[in-house]
């Protein structure tokens, strides 16, 4: 992009301001501020103008999950078809990794962060790890689709190679950015990070397919003949990826997507649980779960919004590339935007000051027609890192992941 094409830009979304420095830049710096120019999805700044919806969370009702008992049951059957379904070469994984280890008290992508004891066990080598089991099980490798973001992906790419991939197959590998989206302030202006930088943050984890899509990766998924991706998230360390009992019985019950759930450990747990909205598959997230839908009984006098996501999925490639054809509901949230102001002085605001656009995984979620809630044990799957201490933190992972006969 070239100094005219950025103003030409610019002026479409009233942004010209965005290159008041750019004579004061360095060549390289000047690339840069084009190059990020190019990379960003403006549009998202015409939804300020829009007049807010009034909210309509929509009918909210139970949907049935399938539950251990009858997983057991039909164990065999589904995991024959999930494996036939691996063998042919049907199924990759999405692993979303754009996230930074701040929580953690690293200056590093999260997935580099060290959890071992007497050893060195990062999470992206433990997350390889669960996938060579499948591997193993299947003979087969799979493609493993990973997302980085525009602040950990060089940081990202590198510790792979550095540690050869952590022993799995690096033709079968592939990286991609998250698309980024401005930070405006209340104004609609969009703050600068630095003279040369926007601010800007990762479009949420709903863009995971878009971005896919736009760095040219549906490419491999359509030569390779990929019909199911199975997204998941960095932080949970003992989540089985491509599991071939989860994508057998997904593909069994003809279902658009799958998501993998583990029962509720009490009733307030702060976890977001399946629902149908409108007779849509849905999230409802545990802040908007009432006292009346908490308390709600199924026929078995069972709690009937009892199962909580995991983040943890398996969609169809064929229902994405419809729903995608649409326009994913853009959530706009005001958050605290450090940036630089006229006079080039950083500004690290204690205040919400401004917006980012995000678009959520739930979202995709609830454009589809049919999803399978597929109820996995806690104590076998759900060890996520979001805390150096304390709840879902490195010390409980550890715990968790020694329970299962993990060496650390």
């Amino acid at each position: 992009m070239t100094e005219n094409e950025a103003k030409s830009l610019l002026s479409q979304y009233g942004q010209e301001h965005i290159l008041s420095y750019f004579d004061t830049l360095t060549n390289e710096q000047q690339q840069e501020l084009l190059s990020q120019i190019s990379d960003t999805d403006f549009s998202v700044l015409n939804h300020l103008k829009k007049p807010k919806k009034t909210s309509n969370t929509g009918k909210i009702s139970p949907i049935r999950a399938l539950q251990l008992p009858e997983i057991n049951k039909n164990k065999n059957q589904y995991r024959d078809t999930g494996l036939l379904a691996i063998r042919s070469g049907k199924v990759a994984a999405v692993l979303l990794a754009g996230g930074m280890g701040t929580r953690l008290g690293s200056d590093n992508p999260k997935g580099m962060y060290d959890i071992g004891i007497t050893k060195p066990m990062y999470i992206f080598e433990r997350l390889i790890c669960n996938l060579m089991d499948i591997v193993r099980e299947s003979g087969e490798f799979i493609h493993l689709f990973v997302m980085t973001s525009d602040k950990n992906h060089a940081a990202t790419t590198n510790f792979f190679n550095e540690q050869d991939y952590f022993g799995y197959e690096k033709d079968y590998i592939h990286f991609f950015k998250q698309d980024m989206a401005p930070a405006a302030d209340y104004a609609g202006k969009v703050f600068m990070e630095e003279p040369y930088r926007l601010a800007t943050s990762p479009n949420g984890n709903g863009g995971w397919f878009s971005s896919m899509k736009n760095a040219g990766l549906l490419d491999i998924v359509h030569c390779e003949g990929i019909e199911w991706l199975n997204v998941f998230a960095v932080d949970n360390v003992l989540q089985r990826i491509a599991d071939p009992c989860f994508v057998g019985a997904t593909i069994t019950e003809n279902c658009s997507v799958g998501a993998k759930v583990v029962r509720k450990n009490h009733p307030d747990e702060k976890v977001g649980v399946m629902c149908l909205k409108d007779n849509h598959p849905s999230i409802v997230e545990y802040y908007e779960l009432t006292p009346e839908l908490r308390d709600t009984k199924d026929e078995h006098g069972e709690p009937a919004y009892n199962f909580g996501v995991i983040l943890n999925y398996l969609f169809r490639v064929a229902d994405l590339e419809t729903i995608c054809q649409r326009q994913l509901p853009l959530h706009i949230v005001e958050k605290k935007i450090p940036h630089i102001d006229e006079a080039g002085n950083h500004i690290k605001p204690e205040e919400p000051n401004g917006y980012k656009f995000e678009t959520l995984i739930l979202d995709l979620i609830e454009m589809m027609d049919t999803c399978l809630p597929f109820e996995v044990e806690r104590e076998k799957e759900f060890a996520p890192i979001k805390n150096k201490t304390g709840v879902d933190s490195v010390e409980s992972a550890r715990e968790l992941l020694q329970k299962n006969r993990v060496t650390l």
